[in-house]
């Protein structure tokens, strides 16, 4: 039994001995082909895909205004500088209003003149009707006497004439009465318009923000028209939300849309990656170098920089 038990103990140590050499031929490279391609291999699991587009563009407000004249006229005087924050309802600047003041009086001038008209109008309307009323009591006395046979023809025809010349008066004088109210409406109307000119020499800002681009100065002129964009003079920015524009290519276009994360980097702060969402994608293409060997169509994106990613800059942190 002894002995037995000496033999398996021996075999025992062979095979450890045996499985111990296999093992360091093996890594190396004295066993099997060196060349095996090595596999690694994961648990199945649901995941998201995550493709990735770059394209490059320029940081802007959310919201910028343009700030045009509606009148014509010199800047006289300049109440902000670029960089300025301004409410909304703050006075801006002033363009010069003397000629709209001499238009506003010549408006209320002819106001007054209109309702003057009509006064006048009104009496003489109210005189025709009395004079109407005492021809027309002599018409209807010597129509009677006429069908009694106690006038002449020849003098029945004369009252009856005065009759009619009188009836026309009192229609004349109506309508001339019209006519005066027709005429102060229209001056009226003239005046309200030169009062909404003369106001508009003063510029108010329309919303709270920051002048992000002045482009006149006191002194310089500008053109103001109701048909058309007038003059720009500033702008006003909301600086509190601000937004990428980027051109994204066709080809990446597809893979682009509303609500899609985004990291934006910038510039002026290297290595630091701020956080967006994407806004707007437009539906109409932008092409340049149209009909050569270069041309390049894209598609505008905007991405909104969400403002918890870069709060701790505007803190100076």
């Amino acid at each position: 039994m002894k002995k037995k038990y000496s033999i398996w103990f021996w075999v025992g140590i062979g095979a450890v001995a045996l499985i111990l050499i296999l093992v360091v031929a093996k890594k190396a490279g004295w066993l099997g082909d060196s060349n095996v391609t090595k596999v690694s291999t994961e648990k199945v699991q649901t995941r998201d895909i995550v493709e990735t587009v770059s394209a490059n563009g320029k940081i802007q407000p959310e919201v910028e205004l343009k700030i045009s004249a509606d009148v014509s006229g010199e800047i006289t005087e300049l109440y902000v500088a670029e960089g300025d924050v301004v409410k909304k309802g703050t006075l801006l600047c002033r363009i010069n209003p003397e000629v709209y003041l001499s238009s506003n009086e010549r408006a209320v001038a002819a106001v007054n003149t209109s309702k003057s008209n009509l006064l006048s109008s009104k009496s003489r309307l109210t005189q025709s009707l009395a004079q109407f009323e005492q021809v027309e009591l002599n018409f209807n006395r010597n129509e009677k006497l006429f069908k009694d046979k106690v006038i002449s023809p020849s003098e029945f025809e004369t009252v009856k004439s005065s009759y009619e010349v009188s009836k026309a008066e009192v229609e004349a004088a109506r309508q001339s009465v019209s006519a005066a109210n027709f005429g102060v409406n229209s001056a009226e109307a003239g005046l309200k318009e030169s009062k909404e000119n003369l106001n508009r020499t003063s510029i108010y800002a329309a919303v709270d923000g920051t002048v992000s681009k002045l482009s006149k100065e006191k002194g310089e002129r500008v053109v103001g028209t109701n048909m058309m964009e007038g003059t720009e003079i500033l702008r006003l920015a909301n600086l509190n939300e601000m937004e990428v524009s980027v051109d994204v290519s066709e080809t990446d276009i597809v893979r682009v849309s509303v609500g899609d994360t985004a990291d934006v980097e910038v510039d002026a702060w290297l290595g630091k990656v701020f956080s967006g969402i994407v806004t707007e994608v437009a539906n109409s293409s932008n092409t340049a170098g149209l009909g050569s060997t270069d041309q390049v169509t894209s598609y505008t994106v905007k991405v909104r920089i969400l403002r918890e990613s870069y709060q701790n800059l505007l803190e100076g942190n």
